[in-house]
C-alpha cells in the first residue's frame, strides 16, 4: 500500500478555536500534499449534531473519523474539525469533518463556532456536503434551514463566488421519491437565498453564481445498511475526478496551490477567529506573496549550497572558466525552473515578481563572477594585444597601421570572448570592461608610440652629432675666413639628410602636419645646437689652439719643415704672421655664424691686437679702448662665445705664453750667428797676404810645404769635427775652451790609432782614404756612418713651458 493508499487524519481546529499548525504539516508532509500542485480537492461535510456525518465520510471516503455510540445516547462526538486524507480516490482529496451545528453542548445562542467553522469550510473546500433529514424538508423550523441561512449569510463575506458545490446529501429517505423532494429542497434554498442580506455587489447576484447544488438521497443507514452501502459507493464514483471538466468541481474559482493549503488555512482562520470580512482574492494574492517567497527563498539557498556553482564562483575568481556563460545559465535556468514548477498554481502576478525578485538576487549574487570573467577577458586580450602589436612593429609594419589592426583585432576578440561569457537570464552590459580595455590600449599604444619616437629622434640625434661634431671641431681647429661658411654648408647638407630620413620614419605614425612639423623643427634646432655646443667647447679651449697654431706656424716655414734659425730669418715677420692667424682663431670662436650675418670682430680685434697703433691712428681723438665691452656689435648675446673683455684678456694671457718661445728662437739665432762668424775682419785678411806673400811664395817654390800643410789642414780638420769646436763654443769661451781641453788628448790618440791600424791593412782592395774615426760619447758630438767625418753644428732650444722645440744650426762640412 502507497503512502497516500492509507487513511491519515489530524485534529485541525480544537472545540476552543485553536489552529493546530504542527498537526497540518506533519499531515501534509504525510500525504505529500505540497507535491500536487492544484490537483487536489477539498471536501467538508456541515449538519445537525448526531445527524450521522462522520459515518457517511467513513462509508464514502474510507476515513476513520469517530462515530457516535448509539447506545450511549446523542450527544457531540466530533468537536472542532478533524481533517483526513481519502483512500483510494484521485486526485488526492482531502476531507474536513465539522462539528454538528445546533448542539447541546454549545448552548442555544452561542452560534459563533458554527458560522467560523462554516466560513471555514466555504473557504476551503470546493465540495461542501450538507447532511439533512429527509422528514425536515418542507419545514420551516426545521434544523436544515438555520443551516442554509448560516452557509449563505457567511458567503456573503468571502465578497468573491468560489463556485462551490454544495451537495445536499437526504438522510434516511422516506418513500417520496427524490424526484419530488429535490425541487421542494431548491425552492427552499431559493427563498433562503433571497432572503440572506446581501452586499451592494452582490445585490443581483443569483445563487448559480456562488454554488453549483447538487441533491442526493441515502436510505437509512441503521434500517437499510446493504442498500445504504451501495447508494454509497455509487456516490463515492463521483468524487474520483471531482476536478476534472464536467466534475463535481470542475468549474472552481480561486484554488490555493496544494503547497500553500497550511498557511492558506491557517491565515483563512486567522481572519475568521478576528471576525473581519475575509476577502479571498486578496486572501489568494496573500498566500502566493507568502509561499512564493518561502520557494523562492529555499530555491537561493539551495542555488547558493550547489556544488557545482561553488565551484564556479572559486574557479573563476583565480583564472578564465571556458564556457562560462553556458555553465552559469544552465544552473540558473534550472534553479528557476524548479522555483516554476513549485510556484506554477500561485497566483500569476504574485509569482512574477517573487520570480523576478529571486532573479535579481541571483543576478546580484553571480554578478561578481561575471565581473571576474570579464576582467580574466580583459586582462588576457589586454596582453595578446601588447604582444601581437610588438610583433607587428618587428615585422617592420607602420605603426599606426600596426596599431589600428591589432586595436580592431582585440576588440572584436573581447567582443566575441564577452558575448560567450553573458548569460541568457541578464541582460548585463559590458562596455564599461569594453571601454576600460579600449583606455588601456590607446594608453600602451600612446607609451610605445612616445618611445618609439623618442627612440627615432635619439637615433637621429646621435647620427647628427656623430655627423657634426668631428668636422665642425676640425673646421674650427683650421679657422680661416671660410670655417663657418664650411660649417654651415656642412650643417645645412647633414641636417637636409637627416630631417629626410626623419621625415620618413614618420610618415609610419601618420601623425598630424603640425606635429610632424614640431619635430621636424626640434631636429633642426638639434643640429644648430650641436654646432654651437661644439662652438662653445672650442672656445672655451681657444688659447691652446692659439698656442698650437702659433707654435705650428712659427717653428715650421712654408714646406711645413721645422725652421732652423741660421740668423737669416725676419722674426718680427713671422711672429707677426703666427700671432694673426692666431688672432684669426679667436675671431672665428668669438661669436656663432650660423645665419650668415657679416660683422666686424675680426678687424676689431685686428685693429686693438695686431695693430693697436692703426687703431689709434683711425679713432684719433676717440680715447674708448673697442674691446672694452661685454657684447659685439651686431652680434646677439645669445650667439655670443668670447666677449670683447675675454678676447682682449685671452689674447693678452696668449702674448705672454708665447714670448718665451719667441725669446728662444731670438737667443738660438743670436747663438748661431756667433758660431758661424769665425773669420777675421777684412782688414786683417789684407793684412796677412801683404805680410806674408814672401811665405806664400816660398810655399809655391817649395811643394813640399805645400803637403805638410795640406797633411797638417786634414788633421786640424779631423780634430775639428772630432771635437766640435763649433758646438763646444756656442755656450761661450770658456766653458768652450774647459770642454775642448779634456777631449783633446783623447781625440787625437784616437786619431793616431786610426791611422796606423790604415796603415797595416794592405790586402784592402778599396782602403778608405777617410776611416771613420770613433769619437768618445763625452760630448754629443755625432759620427758619419760611411766612412766620412761629418759636423752639424746644430743646437736646440726647447721651452719647457709650451713644448715647442726649435732648431739653430751651424755650419755642416763634408771632410774629403
Amino acid at each position: 500500500m502507497g503512502e497516500r493508499d492509507h487513511c491519515c487524519s489530524t485534529h485541525l481546529i480544537d472545540g476552543d478555536g485553536t489552529f493546530n499548525v504542527t498537526g497540518i504539516d506533519s499531515f501534509m508532509k504525510e500525504v505529500k500534499l505540497s507535491d500536487c500542485g492544484l490537483s487536489y480537492a477539498v471536501v467538508a461535510i456541515m449538519g445537525p449534531q448526531s445527524s450521522g456525518k462522520s459515518t457517511l465520510l467513513n462509508h464514502l471516503f474510507g476515513t476513520n473519523f469517530r462515530e457516535m455510540d448509539a447506545f450511549k445516547g446523542r450527544s457531540q462526538t466530533t468537536k472542532g474539525i478533524w481533517m483526513a486524507h481519502c483512500v483510494g480516490i484521485e486526485p488526492c482529496t482531502i476531507v474536513m469533518d465539522l462539528e454538528g451545528t445546533d448542539g447541546r453542548e454549545r448552548g442555544e445562542d452561542d452560534t459563533a463556532f458554527e458560522k467560523q467553522s462554516a466560513l471555514f469550510a466555504l473557504a476551503v473546500s470546493d465540495i461542501v456536503l450538507i447532511n439533512m433529514w429527509c422528514h425536515d424538508i418542507g419545514r420551516e423550523q426545521a434544523a436544515n434551514k438555520p443551516l442554509l441561512k448560516t452557509v449563505f449569510q457567511v458567503m456573503m463575506r468571502l465578497f468573491s463566488p468560489r463556485k462551490t458545490t454544495l451537495m445536499f446529501v437526504i438522510r434516511d429517505k422516506t418513500r417520496t421519491p427524490l424526484e419530488n423532494l429535490e425541487p421542494v429542497l431548491r425552492e427552499d434554498i431559493q427563498k433562503i437565498w433571497d432572503s440572506v442580506p446581501k452586499p451592494q455587489a452582490h445585490k443581483e447576484t443569483p445563487l448559480s453564481e456562488f454554488f453549483n447544488v447538487e441533491v442526493v438521497a441515502l436510505s437509512s443507514f441503521e434500517e437499510k445498511e446493504e442498500h445504504f452501502k451501495e447508494q454509497v459507493a455509487n456516490l463515492r464514483q463521483r468524487f474520483f475526478q471531482s476536478i476534472a471538466p464536467g466534475g463535481l468541481a470542475g468549474d472552481r474559482r480561486g484554488v490555493v496551490p496544494a503547497s500553500g493549503f497550511s498557511f492558506s488555512a491557517q491565515q483563512i482562520w486567522k481572519v475568521i477567529k478576528e471576525n473581519k470580512d475575509l476577502d479571498l482574492p486578496a486572501h489568494k494574492v496573500m498566500v502566493a506573496t507568502v509561499r512564493c517567497e518561502e520557494i523562492a527563498n529555499e530555491k537561493f539557498s539551495s542555488f547558493i549550497a550547489n556544488e557545482e556553482w561553488r565551484q564556479l564562483e572559486e574557479t573563476v575568481q583565480s583564472h578564465a572558466v571556458p564556457g562560462f556563460g553556458r555553465k552559469l545559465t544552465s544552473i540558473l535556468e534550472v534553479c528557476l525552473s524548479e522555483y516554476d514548477f513549485e510556484a506554477t498554481y500561485f497566483d500569476e502576478s504574485v509569482r512574477s515578481s517573487k520570480r523576478k525578485q529571486l532573479e535579481d538576487k541571483l543576478l546580484q549574487l553571480v554578478q561578481p563572477a561575471y565581473q571576474f570573467m570579464l576582467g580574466h577577458i580583459r586582462s588576457g586580450t589586454f596582453d595578446r594585444f601588447k604582444e601581437a602589436f610588438q610583433n607587428s612593429l618587428k615585422e617592420g609594419k607602420g605603426f599606426a597601421v600596426a596599431a589600428r589592426d591589432c586595436t580592431e583585432y582585440s576588440m572584436s576578440q573581447f567582443d566575441e570572448a564577452s558575448a560567450d561569457v553573458d548569460i541568457d537570464q541578464a541582460n548585463w552590459d559590458s562596455s564599461r570592461v569594453r571601454d576600460k580595455l579600449r583606455r588601456d590600449i590607446d594608453a600602451h599604444i600612446e607609451e610605445v608610440r612616445a618611445a618609439k619616437l623618442s627612440e627615432l629622434t635619439t637615433m637621429y640625434e646621435t647620427k647628427l652629432n656623430e655627423a657634426l661634431s668631428g668636422p665642425v671641431e676640425a673646421l674650427l681647429d683650421g679657422a680661416s675666413d671660410d670655417t663657418w661658411p664650411a660649417i654651415r654648408k656642412l650643417l645645412r647638407r647633414e641636417t637636409e639628410t637627416a630631417v629626410r630620413g626623419f621625415s620618413n620614419a614618420l610618415s609610419g605614425f601618420e601623425m598630424d602636419e603640425v606635429t610632424k612639423e614640431k619635430m621636424v623643427l626640434s631636429l633642426e634646432d638639434h643640429a644648430r645646437g650641436v654646432v654651437e655646443a661644439k662652438a662653445k667647447e672650442e672656445a672655451g679651449r681657444v688659447v691652446i689652439r692659439m698656442k698650437d697654431r702659433f707654435s705650428t706656424l712659427f717653428s715650421h716655414d712654408s714646406d711645413s719643415m721645422p725652421r732652423v734659425w741660421t740668423g737669416k730669418e725676419d722674426i718680427r715677420a713671422i711672429t707677426k704672421t703666427a700671432r694673426s692667424a692666431s688672432l684669426k682663431l679667436l675671431s672665428v670662436m668669438a661669436a656663432v655664424r650660423l645665419d650668415d650675418n657679416a660683422d666686424s670682430i675680426e678687424n676689431t680685434l685686428a685693429l686693438a691686437l695686431i695693430d693697436p697703433k692703426s687703431g689709434a691712428a683711425a679713432n684719433r681723438g676717440i680715447s674708448i679702448d673697442a674691446l672694452a665691452s661685454s657684447s659685439w656689435e651686431e652680434v646677439p648675446s645669445s650667439k655670443t662665445l668670447l666677449t670683447p673683455v675675454q678676447c682682449k684678456s685671452l689674447w693678452r694671457q696668449f702674448k705672454v705664453e708665447t714670448e718665451y718661445t719667441v725669446s728662444q728662437a731670438i737667443a738660438a739665432q743670436e747663438a748661431s750667428k756667433r758660431s758661424n762668424n769665425w773669420l777675421p775682419p777684412p782688414w786683417a785678411i789684407v793684412a796677412l797676404v801683404v805680410l806674408g806673400f814672401n811665405e806664400f811664395m816660398t810655399l809655391l817654390r817649395n811643394p813640399l810645404y805645400l803637403g805638410v800643410i795640406f797633411v797638417a789642414f786634414l788633421l786640424m780638420k779631423a780634430l775639428w769635427v772630432q771635437l766640435d769646436i763649433s758646438g763646444e763654443f756656442r755656450n761661450g769661451a770658456l766653458p768652450g775652451i774647459l770642454s775642448i781641453s779634456t777631449k783633446f788628448l783623447p781625440t787625437v790618440m784616437n786619431l793616431l790609432r786610426k791611422l796606423a791600424e790604415e796603415g797595416q791593412s794592405p790586402g784592402n782592395a778599396n782602403p778608405q782614404r777617410n776611416p771613420p774615426v770613433p769619437a768618445k760619447t763625452v760630448t754629443s758630438g755625432p759620427s758619419n756612418d760611411n766612412g766620412g767625418l761629418s759636423s752639424s753644428a746644430s743646437s736646440e732650444i726647447t721651452s719647457s713651458e709650451n713644448g715647442t722645440e726649435y732648431s739653430s744650426p751651424g755650419p755642416r762640412q763634408k771632410v774629403q
